[in-house]
C-alpha cells in the first residue's frame, strides 16, 4: 500500500473548495466544512478554506425531514440559504452560486455572478444523477486545474466517498495518482443508467428510500478524511464504502493493485449496487 501526499501549495495559501449540490450529502458536508476550516487555522494553516456552493434547487416543504431547512425557507435557493447561515454564524465570506452545474462552470474562463474565476482546488460532488456526475468528471479533467475531486453518493442505507485526482494538466499520469470514483466504477457516471422513474421527494418517500442518518454518517467520514489530509499532509486511504444498517465500513487504500482489481471486476463487492450512485434531491 502506498501513501498519498497533499499537494504542497495547499499548505501555503487559501484552499478553494467548490461544493456541487446542497441535498442530503451536500448540506451535511457544507455544515461541517467551517469546523474543518477552523481546525486548519488552529493547526497553523495560513488561510484555511474558501468555499463556493453551487445548487440551482429551491427548498421544498419536504426537505426539512432530512435536510437542515425550515418551513420559513421553503421556496428559497438552497445554496443561498446555507451559505448565508454559515457566514452569519461563523463570520465567513463564503459564496453561493444559485444555479445548476453546466459544462462551462468549471472552465478556466468561467466567471459567474461577477465573481473571480472559480478555479477550485477541491471539488466535492454531492449530486443525484449519473448525468451530473459525468458533467463534473468531464469538467475536472483535461485542461482543468482542479487538484482533487471528492464524490459522495448513497442508496437507502449504504454509500461511498472517494477522493481522487482527476487526470488533467495539474495531475499528471502516474502510478500513484489517486483514482477518481468514475475511473474505478465508470457505471456511476453513465447517464443511460439514470432512473427517470424515481419516486418524488415527499416526506414519506424520503424516509422510506433512505436511512435517516446515512447522509450525516457519510459526510462525517468524508470530512474526517479531509481533516487528516490537511493535518498530517498525507493519507493511506482515500475513501470508504459504508453500510449504516450493518454499522460497518470498508476503506479504499491508496494501492494501485486494489485499483486494478476493482477496475477488472474482482473488487465489485466493495462498491455500490446499481442504485447507490445516487443521492437525494
Amino acid at each position: 500500500m502506498d501513501t498519498h501526499r497533499l499537494h504542497e501549495e495547499l499548505l501555503q495559501r487559501e484552499v478553494r473548495v467548490l461544493v456541487v449540490g446542497c441535498g442530503g450529502n451536500g448540506s451535511a458536508i457544507l455544515t461541517g466544512l467551517p469546523y474543518l476550516h477552523s481546525a486548519m487555522l488552529a493547526q497553523g494553516h495560513p488561510y484555511g478554506l474558501h468555499v463556493t456552493v453551487m445548487d440551482g434547487d429551491t427548498v421544498s416543504p419536504f426537505n426539512s425531514v432530512r435536510q437542515p431547512f425550515g418551513r420559513s425557507e421553503v421556496g428559497l435557493n438552497k445554496a443561498i440559504v446555507l451559505v448565508n447561515r454559515i457566514n452569519l454564524f461563523w463570520g465567513l465570506n463564503w459564496q453561493a452560486i444559485p444555479q445548476a452545474l453546466t459544462p462551462q462552470t468549471l472552465a478556466p474562463s468561467y466567471v459567474g455572478y461577477g465573481e473571480p474565476h472559480l478555479r477550485p482546488d477541491i471539488v466535492i460532488g454531492c449530486v443525484d444523477t449519473r448525468a451530473a456526475r459525468a458533467m463534473i468528471a468531464q469538467s475536472t479533467a483535461g485542461f482543468s486545474g482542479v487538484g482533487y475531486y471528492m464524490d459522495l453518493g448513497n442508496s437507502a442505507s449504504t454509500g461511498q466517498f472517494v477522493l481522487g485526482e482527476p487526470l488533467n494538466e495539474r495531475n499528471k499520469r502516474s502510478r500513484t495518482r489517486l483514482r477518481t470514483l468514475m475511473e474505478l466504477f465508470p457505471e456511476v457516471a453513465d447517464p443511460a443508467l439514470d432512473d427517470d422513474n424515481e419516486p418524488s421527494c415527499s416526506a414519506i418517500d424520503s424516509l422510506e428510500r433512505q436511512h435517516s442518518f446515512v447522509n450525516g454518517v457519510l459526510a462525517q467520514h468524508a470530512l474526517a478524511l479531509l481533516a487528516g489530509l490537511f493535518r498530517y499532509g498525507q493519507l493511506a486511504f482515500h475513501g470508504a464504502f459504508i453500510d449504516v444498517a450493518e454499522t460497518r465500513s470498508v476503506p479504499l487504500p491508496v494501492d494501485p493493485k486494489v485499483w486494478r482489481r476493482i477496475r477488472s471486476g474482482r473488487g465489485k463487492t466493495r462498491c455500490l449496487n446499481s442504485k447507490q450512485a445516487q443521492s437525494d434531491p
